[in-house]
């Protein structure tokens, strides 16, 4: 992990104060990742366009942000005047009325423009109620030199089966190098997403059509089973407490030969301010099982207004800003094109400029495009959704969930046993839901 983001990593709070007397203060809760952080970084451009706004940060940890932001929107605290919200969290809000529309974000912001598989996600009743920092889906990132090593080839459209043979052959555990990095943290949004996503490709699904759940499938098994087998024998040690930034760092320090995540991640691992391994990355889409469906998922990470801020005009002022074509030529001028918020815009896949200094962007825009949440899952499934299923009870089914896994990758209870209670907690809380009778 870059020091930069290691150094405000949890809870901060930076001010960019601006005449105090006079300023109105927006308060932006947000994740604390790569992108997020170099916002922060250039908000003096924002200030400079407009005095009379002062930012208060509140810079998170992935699972715990999204606590703090359900617990204050669902209360309505009015802690926050602006939220990074994900994909999952904004059509569910909208639909709640917790979120204020942004149809109104200015004539040259130019929201015809937005990625149609990400814009889809954010609107409801043709409005849009979240403005995309950054879309994504998930790949593989792996080292060349590592593979070539091996005498493999990694094919652009791997199978499972591959990446097993690939992990196997790269792993060299005496010299803190493993075959394979995958998210093992607990949470609906850390290792369940990547869980989900895997499982989706080996044939299982969340609920059947009736909304019984299905961890007691073959196909679940299958899914939990080779997932274990690849992290105990080929992922590094600790995993359970693995999210996307611990990964991250694995990684740019060397010791993953692979790395299944966030397509968004690219900029860094092959950012040689960052990366030590930097000029050996490459790209492929994520695995698939043979059944027509891959492992990856399809997510955004977007700013939208809670309804009880005092302050939508300024913070429509901040969201157009940040989300705008303006401000990808602003991080490409300081920071160079291949480290601007990827996936949002048509027009950035367009541009030269990008494509030329951003080797893995046709491997996003595929990925992302391969993704398709109303049809996420083999089998017919009554629910939208990738790597989660877009229902309010979902957040905490996903974590108890997550936190099963969690504990079977650490070792304290068998794939069986973590499947078992799956399906008991999930049937649990579907049938108290009225789901299910």
């Amino acid at each position: 992990m870059t020091t930069f983001i290691r150094a405000l990593l949890g809870a901060t709070a930076i001010s960019l104060a601006v005449s105090p007397a006079l300023a109105e203060k927006l308060t932006i809760a947000t994740v604390n990742n790569g992108d997020m952080i170099r916002m922060q970084k250039l908000t003096d451009d924002f200030a400079a366009k407009n005095p009379d706004i002062e930012l208060e940060w509140v810079t998170l940890e992935e699972n715990v942000l999204r606590q703090r932001v359900t617990t204050d929107i669902a209360t309505k605290g009015g802690q926050y005047d602006v939220m990074t919200i994900g994909t999952y969290e904004a059509p569910i809000w909208a639909k709640q009325g917790w979120l204020v529309a942004l149809d109104d974000l200015g004539a040259d912001y130019d929201v015809d423009d937005l990625l149609p598989a990400i814009r889809g996600g954010l609107t409801v009743d043709g409005k849009l109620y979240a403005a995309p920092f950054y879309g994504e889906s998930s790949m593989v990132m792996y080292r060349k030199d590592l593979m070539e090593k091996a005498g493999l080839t990694m094919p652009d459209a791997p199978t499972w089966d591959f990446i097993k043979e690939a992990a196997a052959a790269m792993t060299d555990k005496g010299n803190e190098v493993y075959g394979i990095c995958l998210r093992g943290k607990a949470g609906w949004g850390e290792n369940m997403a990547f869980l989900s996503a895997m499982a989706n490709s080996y044939g299982a699904r969340w609920f059947d059509m009736d909304w019984k759940p299905q961890f007691d499938s073959e196909a679940w098994k299958a899914t939990l089973t080779d997932y274990l087998d690849l992290m105990n024998n080929y992922g590094p040690p600790g995993a359970s407490s693995n999210g996307f930034n611990e990964n991250l760092a694995l990684f740019q320090t060397g010791k993953c030969g692979m790395w299944i995540d966030a397509t968004v991640a690219a900029s860094f691992v092959t950012n040689p301010n960052d990366s030590q391994v930097a000029e050996h990355v490459g790209f492929a889409l994520a695995p698939d099982k043979g059944l027509g469906k891959r492992g990856n998922w399809l997510w955004a990470w977007n700013l939208a207004i809670p309804a009880g801020s005092q302050k939508t005009e300024a913070a429509k002022k901040f969201i157009a800003w940040a989300t705008s074509k303006e401000y990808l030529e602003l991080v490409a001028s300081k920071e160079g094109w291949a480290n601007v918020p990827p996936g949002t815009r048509t027009s950035l896949y367009e541009n030269e400029n990008y494509l030329e200094a951003a080797p893995f962007a046709k491997m996003t825009l595929d990925s992302i495009n391969a993704a398709d949440p109303q049809k996420p899952t083999v089998d017919e499934v009554p629910y939208v959704g990738v790597q989660f299923v877009a229902i309010p009870e979902f957040q905490g089914i996903g974590t108890a969930v997550g936190q099963q896994f969690s504990a079977a990758l650490a070792g304290t209870v068998s794939a069986e046993q973590a499947l078992q209670s799956a399906q008991q907690t999930t049937e649990r809380t579907m049938r108290r839901a009225g789901y299910i009778k």
